[in-house]
């Protein structure tokens, strides 16, 4: 197990902890946001002198990498790199929908074939999502959809579906399938990174600090068919 240094910052959301051995030992969070550029500098900083009072080495610090606000990624991915280069430590970039995934599969109760659809908020009824089984696996990638009655209706026919993340609750009134599951509440947060980051770490899946660069949402959209748009 390693210490690692967990940043989120992809939504309005601000989040920095430090996991070790597979446990949370620092957190913090300012889910009134945003306020990325006031507040993440001082919990880096707080989870640093925490770390460093408790003689623990930091081994490497973990970002999540989007689709998400703009802004909130800039500021997000250059204090990790900050941090790398001071630190001397590798950079690992996590998917936001795989950081949303994760209180789902720990703190809700889902059926075997489960698919997990977590949502990006976007302008009016669109939203960046990817669908997932219960394993992480993808069932497929991240895109941009505008949400209507016959979304997602090819996995909706095959197995229950979980919406989640800030951008299902515009969702609910269009998606009626009877597989449809809405979860509320669920946020992306840097204390739910630490799994995924210490695997990254066992398949040594670092980033390059110096030409890293998070997915944001206005390139994603760039990059979509017309139709999408």
């Amino acid at each position: 197990m390693s210490c690692i240094l967990n940043i989120e910052t992809s939504t309005s959301v601000c989040s920095v902890a430090a996991s070790q051995d597979g446990q949370t030992i620092f957190v913090k969070e300012d889910l009134e946001g945003p306020s990325h550029a006031v507040s993440l500098g001082v919990f880096v900083d707080e989870a640093l002198s925490f770390i460093d009072s408790h003689a623990i080495p930091l081994d490497a610090v973990a970002v999540s990498c989007g689709p998400g606000s703009y802004t909130g990624l800039r500021i997000g991915v250059s204090m990790a790199k900050g941090v790398c280069y001071g630190r001397n430590v590798p950079l690992i970039g996590i998917p936001t929908p795989e950081v949303l995934c994760v209180p789902v599969l720990l703190f809700h109760e889902l059926p075997e074939d489960a698919l997990l659809c977590p949502m990006i908020d976007a302008r009016r009824m669109e939203v960046y999502a990817a669908v997932y089984d219960r394993a992480l696996k993808t069932k497929r990638p991240v895109s941009a959809d505008i949400v209507d009655e016959n979304s997602y209706l090819e996995f909706l026919n095959e197995a229950p579906v979980y919406f989640f993340g800030n951008g299902s609750a515009k969702c609910r009134e269009k998606i009626t399938h009877p597989n449809a599951h809405f979860i509320d509440n669920i946020h992306p947060l840097a204390k739910m990174m630490f799994p995924l980051a210490e695997k990254a770490i066992a398949r040594e899946d670092y980033k390059d600090v110096a030409y890293f660069e998070p997915f944001y949402l206005k390139e994603f959209v760039a990059s979509q068919p017309k139709k999408l748009l």
